[in-house]
């Protein structure tokens, strides 16, 4: 028998879409605040700060999690849950930023892929084109209670319409309470397969793609995935509330 995410109240879910909107608000400041020659630590710096005087938690250093930054910073090949360092971004580079926080105790999700000092062009634009596509296909396909192969296989469709790599050993996941929580959302699948998912419940739905492959390697830090092949990565999410006749993004403006 599968475990399901636990019930939530009116309240809890309403501490997710206020938490949701402080998250949107800081990513979005966070993209027109990111400029060649800032390094990965001073965005960083900048995130947690914004956290505290919005009013929410940092959640990436509880216990929870015992990741020892306020935010994911990966550039380039790496994919998710880099750590920041003093590394000064580069004009033309790939970076996305995957934060979490905790607001009346209830946790929110999500990420964006951007490219620095430009607009994306070529191959980088496509890249994230796609994988940005493929979030929200996951979102329309939730039309009411659902599986999270309906969802999978929504975003896989416009990912392999886009021919990128489909990170398979990566996948969503249930939140709220906790970061991460019951049940795995992938993104690839079969219609009318996995997990239901019914009104009430929230997820968090976050593509990864890359330019080449799909195999990953965890870098000696041991929190640092990067692709193995060195290929460019991007990497979209929001969490997402379950309701009677479809879906509501709780992480965004």
């Amino acid at each position: 028998m599968k475990t399901r995410q636990e019930s939530k109240t009116a309240d809890q879910i309403q501490a997710m879409r206020e938490g949701g909107k402080i998250i949107a608000t800081i990513l979005d400041n966070l993209k027109k605040h990111v400029i060649v020659g800032m390094t990965e630590m001073e965005a960083n710096d900048w995130v947690e700060t914004e956290i505290k005087r919005l009013g929410a938690e940092v959640t990436y250093k509880t216990d929870e999690v015992k990741f020892p930054y306020a935010i994911c910073v990966s550039t380039n090949d790496e994919l998710v849950h880099s750590i920041p360092t003093d590394y000064a971004f580069e004009k033309g580079d790939v970076v996305c930023f995957d934060l979490v926080i905790t607001y009346k105790d209830m946790k929110v999700d999500s990420a964006f892929t951007m490219v620095v000092g430009e607009m994306p062009t070529g191959v980088k634009k496509h890249l994230l084109n796609f994988t940005e596509r493929s979030l929200y296909a996951g979102i329309d396909a939730i039309k009411g209670t659902v599986r999270t192969g309906d969802i999978g296989a929504a975003v896989e469709k416009v990912l392999n319409d886009g021919k990128l790599g489909i990170i398979r050993d990566l996948v969503g996941h249930g939140i709220g309470q906790k970061m991460q929580q019951p049940p795995e959302v992938p993104n690839y699948g079969r219609k009318g397969t996995g997990e239901l998912l019914v009104p009430g419940d929230t997820i968090a739905i976050e593509p990864m793609a890359t330019l080449g492959g799909e195999a990953i390697k965890t870098d000696a830090d041991g929190w640092t995935i990067k692709t193995r092949d060195g290929s460019l990565a991007a990497h979209f999410e929001h969490t997402v509330l379950i309701t009677e006749n479809g879906a509501e993004i709780l992480t965004r403006l």
